[in-house]
């Protein structure tokens, strides 16, 4: 089989590097690729998002099955494009990767099936979500509609926070259109987790859960990022839990999906947090998480491109989904100034032995030398029985790979480790 994987960063190289373990697959191609995912498949200079240069690539090299993994093409369709000319798909199409293509949908959604989530107000005019903001609780989430790279949520802790959020997003376009339309919304406490799950639409099976750390920053400190690493499992994700998710979020949502006409299949990103009245819903993802997919699809057993098709297919209440016994933890090294302005073009030194390690997420290669090209560059990611080893293995491995202008946090699984009691 020839396989297309759509997207650049460190998500679609675990998701390749986990393909290439299926012996059927004979090639893979990634478009656009990067320069440390050229070391695993054939990358094709095309944009993510330029659907009908893509179509034209798939229909002339014949592939056999796509994998669109990033937020943007699944939102605009590329899915829909991509079966109107045969090519079966991994990831939902566009009615459906609505649930993360627009805030507003997906808590209208909730609030219509009774899925739990957090309380929240809905504003197109920005005078009105300022007053609103006079006497709403603080600290209180700001959230534009629509697509925002991950960097369109604000939590508020003071009440001017919350007000130069909202006019950032509706008056300084700070997200573009995305921030035309915001949602204000309950801020919820307790231990976030992530959970990705395969569905066709009819079950649901979730993978690993995993604890994401955000903040740019050791102990939380600093501005939200696009994910400074992860660990799995998720320590406070319990069996319990697990189940109570299973019966109230996760078949509610599908179920719901099916409802409105917008089957969804394709991986789903639960973001959930554990509150004292139970789980709930902080966002949904229309695709595999970004670093969340660097330690889940590590720790996952099964065949991955059967998992997908499975998917497609409608046959995944058939086909097992099983996860290794361990933990993983993945060290996210970075630009120094990410998120907000970095330098580009340093040199990447890996050691060839920790290359199945690595998942190249901002580089470009030039003269056969990889050079950083983007805010989050690499992931490092181990495996252990236990997740204090695991963790003491990927510092290991971060210790020596090096580029000037880098950082990293050093305290990336400390939290869990602390809630496992130390292990």
């Amino acid at each position: 089989m020839d396989i297309l994987v759509v997207g650049s960063g460190g998500r679609e190289h675990a998701i390749i590097k986990k393909l290439k373990e299926n012996k059927d697959i004979k090639k893979i191609y990634a478009i656009p690729g990067n320069g440390g995912i050229a070391n695993d498949a054939e990358c094709v200079n095309i944009g993510a998002c330029d659907i009908e240069k893509i179509v034209e690539f798939a229909t002339d090299n014949k592939i056999d099955y796509a994998v669109v993994a990033p937020d943007d093409p699944l939102v605009l369709g590329l899915v829909d494009a991509l079966e109107k000319v045969n090519v079966p798909c991994f990831g939902p199409r566009a009615n459906a990767a609505i649930i993360e293509g627009s805030k507003v949908f997906s808590k209208n959604l909730m609030k219509k099936y009774n899925i739990p989530t957090a309380s929240y107000e809905v504003f197109d005019n920005m005078d009105d979500a300022l007053n609103y903001l006079d006497n709403s609780p603080i600290p209180t989430v700001i959230k534009a509609d629509g697509l925002a790279l991950g960097k369109g949520v604000t939590i508020a802790f003071t009440r001017d926070d919350a007000k130069n959020a909202v006019i950032e997003a509706m008056q300084d376009k700070k997200f573009g259109k995305s921030g035309d339309t915001i949602v204000i919304e309950e801020f919820l406490e307790g231990p976030e987790v992530s959970v990705l799950a395969f569905t066709d639409g009819k079950c649901v099976k979730p993978m690993v859960s995993s604890m994401d750390h955000k903040r740019s920053g050791d102990n939380d400190e600093g501005l939200n990022t696009g994910g400074m690493g992860t660990v799995a499992p998720n320590p406070y994700y319990t069996d319990d839990i697990a189940e109570k998710c299973m019966e109230t979020i996760f078949i509610p949502t599908i179920e719901a999906m099916n409802k409105e006409d917008r089957t969804f299949k394709g991986c789903l990103y639960f973001g959930l947090m554990l509150t004292k009245d139970g789980p709930k819903v902080i966002e949904y993802n229309c695709r595999f998480g970004d670093p969340e997919t660097q330690v889940v699809l590590p720790l996952l057993e099964s065949d991955l491109l059967t998992a997908m098709m499975a998917t497609t297919n409608g046959t995944l209440q058939d086909t097992d989904i099983k996860i290794k016994n361990g933990n993983a933890c993945c060290v996210i090294m970075a630009s120094n100034g990410y998120p907000v302005s970095y330098e580009k073009g340093f040199e990447i030194k890996i050691p060839k032995e920790l290359s199945d390690s690595v998942y190249v997420a901002g580089a470009v290669k030039k003269c056969r030398k990889l050079l950083t090209s983007g805010g989050r560059v690499l992931g490092v990611t181990s495996v252990a029985e236990t997740l204090d080893k695991a963790i003491e293995k990927s510092y290991e491995k971060v210790s020596k790979i090096s580029f000037d202008n880098s950082y990293y946090r050093h305290d990336i699984g400390q939290k869990a480790l602390k809630a496992y009691g130390g292990k």
